[in-house]
């Protein structure tokens, strides 16, 4: 455990997102993904992921449910990609987890949640990162999901939790990238990537 409570209940942390629509920066990542981890903490601290709307994208859809443990040649990407995020962003609390999960479960309740509130959606979007790469949880579980939403737990009834995923997914192909994180800016530029913090301020100057 790293000291983060990622199965306290839901709480609202005050990040609202006030911005226009046509003034916000489109926010692409995947719960399984260390950098996009690394990238919404750094947005945090630097109080700028409230001008953000963040979409959910699955970059390995072929990934299993339940989260299967990895090793051999599996395990030891895992490895790289943790170690190279520790020096991306030192300080950042971070643990290998067994494996990946796939993250459309994770992805569709944040679609409920962001349709239901913004900041409850922003809350479950960072306590599932946290939930992953912090304490290893199986976010592909249903059981893990209704933890963390807690009483906003909301089961896709309409199918139009799934239907808002897939646009996103289509939206993030759109781009003509094929890689997270990734940030959108009201312009169209892109920021690929989880880049210095100075990069960061100058993307969204």
């Amino acid at each position: 455990m790293t000291g983060v409570d990622s199965l306290s209940p839901l709480r609202y942390s005050g990040v609202m997102n006030s911005t226009p629509a046509s003034d916000r920066f489109l926010l692409y990542g995947d719960f399984n993904c260390p950098f996009c981890y690394a990238l919404h903490e750094r947005l945090h601290e630097m109080g700028v992921v409230g001008r953000c709307e963040w979409r959910g994208v699955q970059h390995a859809p072929q990934l299993p449910r339940p989260m299967k443990p990895w090793d051999g040649s599996l395990g030891a990407e895992l490895r790289h990609e943790v170690a190279m995020v520790q020096r991306l962003a030192p300080g950042l609390p971070i643990a290998l987890p067994p494996g990946k999960p796939n993250t459309l479960p994770a992805i569709e309740q944040a679609v409920a949640l962001l349709r239901k509130d913004l900041g409850y959606g922003m809350d479950f979007v960072q306590r599932t990162y946290r939930a992953f790469w912090c304490d290893g949880r199986d976010i592909s579980d249903p059981l893990v999901l209704k933890q963390l939403a807690g009483e906003y737990f909301t089961d896709d009834i309409d199918g139009e939790n799934q239907l808002v995923a897939q646009k996103w997914e289509t939206a993030w192909h759109a781009t003509g990238q094929n890689g997270v994180p990734l940030l959108v800016s009201p312009d169209g530029d892109l920021l690929v990537g989880c880049v210095p913090q100075e990069q960061v301020r100058r993307f969204f100057t």
